[in-house]
Formats: structure tokens, sequence, C-alpha cells
């Protein structure tokens, strides 16, 4: 590691680690950051972190670059696997790293049944709108009109708005911010880790190269100055009607609610169950 390095990487991240997988202006470091931020600014322990993530780019961001304990698991299933992680070792941070098309299309009910369970978990939910690891599928997310490889003629499905999806399953916690707002995006972090229950953070990224080609958006930059000017705090959108938010990407706090949490219910009865042997 150099003396160049930035503070978060030497502290947080494997040395001999040295390149990235991600393309020149994705936005999978700006949610990296947020994460190891959010970490650093709580004075926690990353050693008390297991960090789980399934199959595309998004699920390169902690495995194998933080120097923590990491499942790399397969496509999908990443939720699941975090659940038995959380339900098996209670006292440690759990937190799912992954992007849409891992945790909304064949992760899709691992997801909401997780959020309905409220079982303490965060999930960091990287949206590009795209599957872009395997070559620029359309994806549950993907806006209807956007032509990709999978959709020639334009996307012809309604698309997933995750964060409300997710409150409505019942999770404790649920945020939305693009790239555009990495202070935000690692205060949520931080609430997310702290809340007992489920709680989502869905982080709005660029792709410039499979979806900012198949949307017209343009490159990173563009990408970013779209984000900039398409983006409205929730508060604002509930005063707007349907038309006046088509192409808006709503941001802000969804939900922040108490309730019963899982894994303090699973050992409070393993407790009763051994008292009573």
């Amino acid at each position: 590691m150099t003396a160049t390095a930035h503070p978060l990487r030497q502290k947080y991240t494997r040395s001999h680690i040295k390149r990235t997988t991600t393309c020149p202006g994705c936005g999978i470091g700006t949610v990296s950051q947020a994460i190891l931020r959010a970490i650093d600014e709580l004075q926690l322990d990353i050693d008390d972190f297991i960090f789980v993530s399934g199959i595309g780019c998004s699920a390169w961001i902690p495995s194998p670059f933080y120097n923590a304990d990491t499942l790399h698991t397969t496509h999908g299933r990443p939720v699941a696997f975090a659940t038995g992680v959380k339900l098996g070792l209670p006292d440690k941070h759990v937190m799912v790293v992954s992007g849409d098309g891992d945790l909304t299309a064949i992760g899709g009910n691992h997801l909401i049944h997780a959020a309905r369970r409220n079982i303490n978990l965060t999930v960091v939910l990287v949206n590009n709108g795209i599957f872009g690891m395997t070559g620029g599928q359309t994806a549950p997310t993907t806006p209807r009109g956007i032509k990709t490889v999978t959709s020639p003629y334009g996307a012809m499905e309604h698309d997933f708005d995750i964060s409300p999806m997710i409150v409505a399953a019942g999770a404790s916690y649920v945020a939305r911010w693009t790239t555009n707002h990495p202070r935000q995006m690692t205060r949520s972090i931080k609430k997310g880790i702290q809340k007992k229950g489920f709680a989502l953070l869905e982080a709005v990224s660029q792709c410039p190269v499979q979806y900012g080609r198949a949307s017209k958006l343009g490159g990173a930059v563009d990408m970013l100055k779209h984000y900039k000017e398409n983006s409205i705090r929730i508060n604002k959108a509930r005063e707007m009607d349907e038309a006046e938010l088509q192409g808006k990407i709503i941001v802000g706090e969804f939900i922040d609610r108490e309730k019963a949490e899982l894994s303090e219910q699973w050992v409070q009865l393993r407790c009763e169950m051994m008292e009573d042997r």
C-alpha cells in the first residue's frame, strides 16, 4: 500500500488487491466509500461485520476488497445466506451488498420475505437499472421503453419501484439516494447499521457502459448531471401528481419505524426452549 492511498482504503481494504473490477465512470466506488465511511464514522470494528454478496458488478464491492469476513454467494441468494448468518451469529453486523439484478430478479423473493420477517440485516442495493456484468440485459428495474440487448424495441414491462416495495413488505428502515448524494447515502447507511430490524439503502448508481448507452443518457458525468437535475425529495414528491413525477428519482428516507425483530425473537425462543429441557 502506497503512502498516497486513501485513508479508508488503508484502514479497511486488503492491501494485496490492487485493481478494481469496475469500468471507468462506474458509481460503485462512490457506494463503496459510503459504506466504509459509515463504518468509520460509527467507530465500529470491521471485524464485527460479515459482508454477503451475490453475483454481478456490485457484488464485488466487499469481496475481495474489504479486509473483513465476506461471503460471495450464488446468484440471487445473498439475503438467504445472510439470514442464516444472522440467526447463527446474532451479535455480528451482517450487511448484504449487491445489485438490482441479483436482489430483485432471481433474489426477489428472498428480499421481500427478509423485509417481511424484519430480520436485523443491512442491505445496500446498488440499482443501475440493468444487468451490467452479463452484457446489458433488461432487469426488473429497467424503465419501460429503454432499449437493451434483450429488449431491442424497448422494454415493455413495468419496472420495480424498489424502496416503496420494501416499505410495503415490512422493513424497519428504507432510504434511497443516488451517487450524486454521497453524504446522504453515508448517513442512511449509518442509520441502517444502527437500526434494529431490516434496513435497505437503495443506491441509484450510474452504469455508463451499459445503461448510459442503452438509455442515451451518455457517460458518467452526464448521468450524474441527470441525477442532480431529476432527483426529488420524498416530502416534495408527496405533493406532486403522477404526471409531474414522470422520469423523476424520488430520494430520501421512505420509512423509519420500530418493529419486532426476528433474530432477537429467535434467540429468546431458543433460550426458553433450553430452559424447558
